[in-house]
């Protein structure tokens, strides 16, 4: 089956390598033509990856975590479908990623991380990746990276509805509603996305043996029993409001409103013997996050102001029946967190050669964390936890500069408190250059200097928070160059590749201690270096049929180059535990009038779960490959628009683990069945 996969792979990558004499003429006898733009001054040095609408919106099942898994480069360590998504930029870790919502950042601030899961896709209307140093022009705190995510207005005259109904394996329902409504000035959205499922699917459980008996009981062959993945039933309920004014006077204001539901039990382990009716294993969460906004918009300036707030209330309960048909409380976790925000920020531009910007961020934390199921010796119930208020701030200034049309520089200076602690300046500097019009031909650089604080449960949870934890620092180098070659209404050609290097000091990791209980230290200096590659090909074949093909491939060594803690500590000089070295993902989509069929793939090399890297017992996780299809059908009439799609899932049944001891399903089946009526 790999071999299969490779053969797939080798087949297709040479479009991406392909010369315009050597691979378009199979179907067009063209001279080589370049495209050539002026490119925006703002993203001087910038390296970003911009998700496309179509990928985003391609359909109500998947969370952003599943559109990051076959479109970028970044690792996505997925527990499953609705448990636990995170992803790690160029080899560092979940927490080493900034993630922000329509400008407002939504990094937990206990656990510093974001659960892609939580994000359905179509509730997303731009997606950006921005690599290393280039999140410095947004955020500070991204060692690896950040994510911005946002809604746009809808852009629709008069009222409009669209309603898809999604049915999979096992029994997993998806539903979409969107209501808009739009005139001159206003622009208003309902979106609504329901999800459930018991997602009870069966798997290989390669962490037991059943053992095969002959008639006299002895011991003749040995099998790994199919199971049932069991306490993994969701049920998630997403409800986003917006609003956008538009004076066409240069004024705009938004207001965004999204409120999440939801109730998950968490699966079984593939090493749990037990029985799933004798224990309860639940997480339930509310969050509420809104937004408002303002832009002024003139000739050659722009000011904006953003106000929001964010309550999440997580609950997470594990019970376990004590032999008496009574559950009693093992864990009972509540955490409440409230979030104030506001921003401010403007730009000014001095002909077509500076831009100057300014921006300053705040977000007030107030955060409530306890367990109410600590016993104490005298049997008496206790609580547990902490009660944390804490301030983030971040400002920046930057000058951008274009002194002849091939060449840009770029210069940011930021400066972030969290508490009542300033970080030194961090700098940024960003060159790049136009090698070539022909093709395009641009060579970007840049460097950067970077911190992250630890996060409120690296400070103060119980048992084990550590409040003298020093924040991590490092530098972060990048250098690579991107292309563009086309022909209008023909094809387009374009690629990058990319060097990054990235060294990072103090790294926070969390430790078993003497004491029973794990507790983070500074223990590690890590060096992640590598190379980051992307190409996108689109061909119009004939007047009916398109072809579109993107790719991307890297290699992530992120390496523990700290000190020994003790003579027995081997992880020095190791791969860092859950990231792959290697990574890469095909999509090819082929279109054809009203049909258009998908093809998905997706590679992740070999992952240690140790520090050591041992890969005795369970140290390490096998390579996996990964393969989706799709098939749509769309219909038009005079008065609705219809479309039917069937996708297959795990096409080839991979046996495969994202995280140990976590079951993931095999083969498995959706289709989905849109209308949108055409009121006007």
């Amino acid at each position: 089956m790999k071999r299969l996969h490779l053969i797939l792979l080798l087949l297709i990558s040479p479009i991406f390598a392909m010369s315009q004499d050597d691979g378009i003429k199979w179907y067009f006898d063209l001279p080589e033509v370049s495209i050539y733009a002026e490119r925006p001054i703002k993203e001087i040095g910038v390296q970003r990856t911009k998700m496309d609408s179509i990928v985003l919106k391609e359909n109500i099942a998947l969370s952003v975590a599943d559109i990051l898994t076959f479109n970028s480069s970044i690792f996505v360590k997925n527990y499953g479908r609705a448990t636990l998504s995170t992803v790690s930029f160029r080899g560092t870790s979940a927490s080493h990623t900034q993630v922000s919502w329509n400008g407002m950042k939504i990094n937990s601030p206990m656990l510093g991380m974001t659960d892609f899961s939580m994000i359905p896709s179509y509730f997303i209307d731009d997606a950006t990746l921005l690599h290393g140093t280039s999140s410095v022009n947004e955020t500070g705190g991204g060692l690896g990276g950040s994510i911005q995510l946002s809604t746009k207005p809808a852009k629709e005259d008069g009222f409009g509805l669209q309603y898809i109904q999604g049915i999979g394996s096992f029994k997993t329902f998806d539903e979409f509603l969107r209501l808009t409504y739009g005139n001159e000035h206003w622009q208003t959205s309902t979106r609504v996305v329901y999800s459930s499922s018991p997602n009870d699917f069966k798997y290989r459980n390669h962490d037991k043996k059943e053992n095969i008996y002959d008639e006299n009981m002895n011991i003749i062959g040995q099998y790994y029993p199919i199971e049932r993945n069991r306490s993994g039933a969701f049920k998630d309920f997403h409800f986003l409001q917006e609003a956008y004014y538009d004076t066409k006077k240069g004024d705009r204001f938004g207001f965004n409103a999204w409120y999440i539901n939801s109730n998950r039990e968490l699966p079984m382990l593939t090493v749990d013997y037990g029985d799933a009716t004798d224990f309860e294993n639940r997480q339930r969460e509310n969050t509420f996050r809104s937004v408002m906004s303002w832009d002024h918009i003139r000739e050659n300036w722009k000011m904006g102001a953003k106000a929001g707030y964010i309550h999440t209330k997580m609950n997470y309960d594990y019970k376990r029946d004590l032999g008496n048909g009574v559950m009693a409380h093992m864990i009972q976790s509540r955490s409440n967190i409230n979030t104030f925000y506001g921003q401010m920020e403007g730009e000014y531009y001095i002909g077509d050669k500076w831009l100057f910007t300014a921006n300053v961020a705040a977000h007030q934390h107030f955060v409530e964390s306890r367990d109410k199921s600590i016993i104490q010796q005298d049997g008496n119930q206790a609580t547990v936890g902490y009660r944390k208020a804490r301030i983030e701030m971040t400002n920046s200034i930057s000058a951008k500069w274009r002194p002849t049309e091939r060449l840009g520089m770029s210069v940011v200076i930021r400066e972030e408190m969290f508490g009542d602690e300033w970080t030194p300046i961090i700098p940024a500097f960003f060159i790049d250059g136009v090698i070539s019009k022909k093709g395009d031909v641009v060579a970007k650089a840049s460097v950067s200097r970077n911190f992250r604080y630890p996060t409120l449960n690296d400070l103060y949870f119980m048992p084990g928070g550590n409040p003298d934890l020093k924040k991590e620092s490092g530098w972060t180098y990048d250098a690579g160059f991107s292309f563009a070659l086309g022909r209008e209404g023909v094809y387009s050609l374009s690629g990058s590749a990319n060097w990054f290097e990235s060294f990072i000091n103090d790294w926070i990791i969390w430790l078993p201690t003497t004491k029973g209980f794990f507790s983070p230290d500074n223990i590690k200096d890590v060096h992640a270096y590598g190379i980051e590659t992307k190409g996108d090909l689109e061909v119009i074949l004939s007047k009916d049929w398109k072809l579109s093909l993107n790719g991307t491939l890297s290699w992530t060594p992120s390496i523990n180059e700290g000190e020994p803690r003790s003579p027995a500590d081997q992880s020095v000089g190791k791969q860092l535990p859950y990231v792959p070295e290697y990574s890469s993902t095909v999509t090819g989509r082929l279109s054809w009038k009203s049909w258009s069929f998908l093809y998905k793939w997706c590679y992740y090399s070999e992952r240690f779960t140790m520090s050591s890297n041992d890969i005795t017992l369970t140290g390490k996780l096998p390579e996996y490959f990964m393969s989706n299809i799709a098939l749509e059908k769309t219909i038009s009439c005079k008065w609705a628009d219809f479309s039917i799609k069937g996708a297959v899932n795990n096409l080839f049944n991979e046996e495969y683990l994202s995280v140990l001891s976590r079951p993931m399903p095999g083969i498995n089946f959706e289709i989905f069945l849109g209308i949108t009526p055409k009121f006007n």
